[in-house]
């Protein structure tokens, strides 16, 4: 059995302190924006890869860089006058027997694919250029990477780093991230097709009182004043609020574009729904955690989950296998209320035999009742963690 530790949470419960803080960035965020970009590459190489090898071969496309255009925002519709830039940047095996594989080409298609699908107002043409940069990957992890493939064997860790999740939710929580799925789904966005992409959404308690603030960009051609802006950011914060009302019991305010001065004309319209348009830029892991949230008052991981292979990269595999074990000891040990888990790796040692996976939990009864129950659980989890690789591709993790 893999080195599992069970132990107690001897700490106030987050939910039950003076205070929270908790964050999410939306689709079009600028740092989300290249979360989904590195991550859909190295979705796409992997595919290429097991075409070409049948196998997924060593890559590591985690680094992106999202430069900010210049743009004219004005109601009735303006124009973007300088594009935005998007670097991807990252380490994959470039060639088959000599043959080159077209590596940075599909480092672009994805761009475009990714960017039509996700940002309705911005217009991968004329608003958006594409620096694939892109070499080959260092000897020893290429060759740690190839070892275990040789001998048919459980991955090799490829480096010495940690993961951590943990599960259930709380109410400010599910509050923020509901917020922005709403404001950024299909449906809303049929409804109101001003609201951009480009949401913030960051909630603050202080005893059971709730703050939700958002940073909504709304685009400029279905906008002709003001006052319309206007009206229609009080029609969207009525929506927050009656969602807010359906997951909270407690008091709660919702707050919009706050930095506006209509009296002056200065409110938060864009021509493309994303800050990125106007010198907003973005990076790959300074936005949500695998989780979907950024939770300074919860465990977290500094890991870039995004772009990394989903075969040997812990900092990929154990920040996602780590939530699914404090999930799955949540919904299926009916006494725990709470789950924290712990991972760590130690590099060229295979995936699945950390130096430690500890599970705290939250529970009133005495721990050794649980505690067998509990190890079996993140056992489970550790045996699965080989095939983890194919629920990436699947897309069935969210990183961003």
């Amino acid at each position: 059995m893999a080195n599992v530790v069970v132990t107690p949470m001897t700490f106030e419960p987050v939910y039950s302190q003076q205070a929270e803080i908790v964050e999410r960035k939306g689709t079009g965020h600028p740092d989300t924006i290249c979360d989904s970009l590195a991550e859909e590459l190295s979705v796409e190489l992997s595919k290429l890869y097991i075409e070409e090898f049948n196998a997924i071969m060593h890559h590591n496309v985690d680094k992106a860089l999202l430069v900010g255009g210049v743009a004219n925002p004005r109601f009735g519709g303006g124009e973007v006058i300088s594009p935005i830039e998007i670097y991807l940047v990252g380490r994959a095996l470039s060639e088959k027997d000599g043959k080159p594989l077209p590596v940075e080409e599909l480092a672009i298609e994805v761009t475009r694919t990714w960017i039509k699908r996700n940002l309705r107002n911005l217009d991968p043409d004329r608003h958006l250029i594409i620096h694939p940069r892109i070499k080959p990957g260092s000897r020893d992890l290429v060759e740690l990477f190839l070892r275990f493939q040789s001998r048919g064997e459980v991955p090799l860790a490829n480096d010495t780093s940690f993961g951590v999740g943990y599960a259930p939710l709380d109410a400010l929580e599910k509050v923020v991230y509901e917020t922005e799925r709403l404001l950024n789904s299909k449906e809303f966005k049929t409804e109101h097709p001003e609201v951009g992409e480009d949401i913030k959404v960051m909630g603050v308690r202080i005893g059971d009182r709730i703050r939700i603030t958002i940073a909504c960009a709304f685009v400029d051609r279905f906008l002709n004043s003001v006052d319309e802006y206007l009206h229609k950011k009080e029609e969207i914060k009525r929506r927050v609020e009656e969602l807010t009302g359906q997951l909270y019991s407690g008091p709660y305010e919702v707050f919009i574009n706050t930095a506006d001065n209509p009296e002056e004309g200065v409110v938060y319209i864009t021509v493309t729904g994303t800050s990125a348009e106007q010198g907003d830029d973005g990076q790959v892991g300074r936005g949500n955690r695998v989780n979907g949230l950024i939770t300074p008052y919860r465990p977290m991981s500094l890991e870039a989950a995004a772009g990394k292979n989903p075969v040997s990269h812990i900092g990929k595999i154990y920040n996602v296998v780590a939530g699914k074990i404090a999930d799955r000891v949540v919904r299926e040990v009916e006494e725990v209320e709470e789950a924290y888990c712990y991972i760590v790796s130690q590099i060229g040692k295979p995936i699945n035999e950390p130096q430690v996976c500890d599970v705290k939990v939250r529970t009133k009864m005495d721990i050794r009742g649980i505690e067998e129950r509990v190890r079996e659980i993140a056992q489970q989890e550790m045996e699965e963690m080989p095939r983890t690789w194919e629920r990436f591709l699947n897309r069935e993790f969210s990183v961003a």
